[in-house]
């Protein structure tokens, strides 16, 4: 008997203490539940975007040993940029790489304007800095945590024509994104901007809707725009970065260390995204030639700026000069 109560008072011990270890390191610790992350993006399997993104997956799902899963919708699968933006702000997606974010804060426009950065190093060190943050805080308030930025590099303009300054635009109808930056500058560059969605972009120059289009070399390539347009035109008349959006009420769902995970990969994904495009991009030009596409690589650079220039002074009179100073500032 006495041996019988030796033995339920040690399993009761037993259990106890396998408790409270199990609460203690459970407390800290990934949760036990699988966590689905569905993570939309706008481009083509063929891009470098989507690359980038499925990088992104594999550390998230290899550094959380599984707990976490990342599901990803390529190709607007999801809606359009502008709706997969809305849908992380409605907690209905949990992330996103896209530029659409203005509907929110339209000061964010700012990282669009026309020759704000001058090359790919000084555009890096802003986003990855006090820049980066300063456009990223107030989208807080619309549920909206930027986490990280991946790349999409300086935009160029294609056409049927050549176009060396901003007079060759005049009366051509350009495709631009949706948003009032590029619109206003392509109207100072004496073009008539036409706004449209990316995926709309081939078909529309194949029928003669639009005449030309503007994008990083990536995106011409991917979708193979040299099809149907002549040239490529080497402007850089803006750098485009891509934040990477995080529902802020999912992430603060997340332990310390799921959203650890998250960070860090994303963090290591946007250097990766970087160093693939600037890789790839001198090749991609190359191909383009190749395939008989004729590349203008030193356009009036000084004329397309000066021509810019009623694009900031429109920006400051719109949202105030306080954060286009400041980044002037950290870019100086």
């Amino acid at each position: 008997m006495k041996i019988v109560r030796n033995i339920t008072i040690f399993a009761i011990v037993a259990l106890a203490v396998g408790i409270v270890v199990s609460f203690f390191t459970t407390s800290n610790a990934l949760t036990d539940d699988t966590i689905t992350i569905r993570f939309g993006h706008d481009a083509a399997e063929t891009n470098e975007r989507h690359t980038a993104v499925m990088r992104f997956k594999e550390l998230v799902e290899e550094r959380s040993g599984g707990h976490m899963e990342v599901l990803v919708y390529p190709n607007n699968q999801l809606g359009s940029e502008s709706e997969m933006v809305e849908s992380v702000a409605l907690n209905d997606l949990q992330m996103v790489a896209a530029s659409a974010y203005s509907q929110y804060n339209p000061e964010i426009s700012v990282l669009e304007l026309p020759y704000l950065f001058e090359d790919h190093q000084q555009a890096w060190d802003a986003m990855d800095g006090e820049v980066g943050q300063l456009a990223a805080e107030p989208l807080l308030e619309d549920n909206l945590r930027i986490i990280a930025y991946f790349e999409n590099g300086f935009r160029h303009i294609t056409a049927n024509k050549p176009i060396e300054e901003p007079a060759d635009l005049r009366g051509v109808k350009i495709r631009t994104p949706e948003f009032p930056i590029s619109l206003r500058t392509f109207a100072a560059f004496g073009g008539n901007p036409t706004p449209m969605s990316f995926g709309e972009v081939y078909m529309g120059l194949q029928q003669g809707t639009i005449d030309a289009q503007e994008n990083p070399v990536a995106n011409t390539y991917a979708n193979k725009l040299n099809e149907v347009q002549d040239y490529l035109i080497l402007t850089g008349h803006q750098y485009s970065p891509l934040p990477v959006a995080i529902g802020e009420e999912f992430w603060q769902s997340l332990t310390s260390e799921e959203q650890q995970i998250i960070e860090e990969s994303a963090s290591e994904t946007a250097q990766f995204h970087r160093d693939l495009l600037q890789e790839n991009e001198a090749k991609m030009i190359e191909n383009l030639k190749e395939q008989g596409m004729t590349v203008i690589e030193d356009p009036d650079i000084d004329a397309f700026k000066q021509a810019s220039e009623p694009v900031y002074k429109q920006f400051r009179n719109s949202y105030g000069s306080e954060l286009l100073d400041q980044i002037l500032e950290a870019t100086e």
